[in-house]
């Protein structure tokens, strides 16, 4: 059966979001510290790290919007201080462009570039990057965060969701991803065919490999090869 679209995981398939996370805490405190200093005196990174652990078990319904949570986190850190609630989205802005300056991994613009001609292309992500800010909008039909889904993937609403408003079927759909569960488990369940990116940058997911369906894929630029080759092939594991 031939594959007619490719949806892309993005954080850690597209590029490595720790570091990027990292920076984007600490871009965020050291403005903290510059406009509204009496958060500072009261937490640190670590603490407020916590903070959005607890409300995390606090909120669990809000478990897919990062957004939200870390506006709460935010606005609770006001509410402490004495600063007025607008804080939280002055300070969530500095995050949120930060959280957006990430590093492409290497082989992500030749994969896309190549891809693009001949596949409609989908993303589908937990959390809430930009592509627009990212520089890869261009490349992708649409977009569909687990904030806008309502779910955090592997849930099979948030599959469902995008493959049913752009009009396709999911036998058709090939699901591009680094996470075993999230990612490959979770569109192989709604039908959907996948290949588990395993770069070096994730070689801990080589354990994985047993139970994963599908394609395995040792680097992304791996992945129009792989789309080209299953059109006329039987769909089987393989590991390139």
């Amino acid at each position: 059966m031939p594959i007619d679209a490719l949806i892309f995981d993005l954080d850690n398939t597209l590029w490595d979001v720790g570091p990027v996370i990292v920076r984007a805490e600490q871009m965020l405190a050291d403005f903290l510290a510059e406009a509204y200093p009496r958060v500072l005196e009261r937490h640190t990174l670590a603490s407020m790290r916590e903070l959005r652990s607890r409300l995390m078990l606090e909120e669990p319904a809000m478990l897919h919007d990062f957004t939200w949570l870390r506006l709460e986190m935010l606005r609770r850190l006001a509410r402490e201080a004495d600063y007025p609630e607008s804080m939280a989205q002055h300070a969530f802005d500095v995050f949120y462009r930060a959280r957006n300056e990430v590093v492409l991994y290497d082989d992500v613009l030749p994969a896309l570039t190549a891809l693009r001609p001949r596949w409609r292309l989908f993303a589908i992500s937990n959390g809430n990057a930009d592509l627009a800010a990212i520089g890869l909008a261009e490349f992708f039909e649409r977009s569909l965060s687990a904030r806008d889904a309502g779910c955090l993937k592997p849930d099979p609403r948030i599959f469902r969701r995008l493959i049913d408003e752009a009009g396709l079927e999911a036998a058709r759909v090939l699901h591009v991803g680094d996470d075993p569960d999230a990612d490959i488990a979770g569109a192989s369940a709604v039908g959907m065919k996948t290949i588990h990116v395993v770069e070096h940058r994730h070689a801990d997911n080589e354990c994985e490999l047993p139970r994963c369906g599908g394609v395995h894929a040792r680097r992304l630029e791996q992945v129009p090869q792989i789309a080209n080759r299953l059109v006329p092939l039987r769909f089987e594991r393989h590991v390139f």
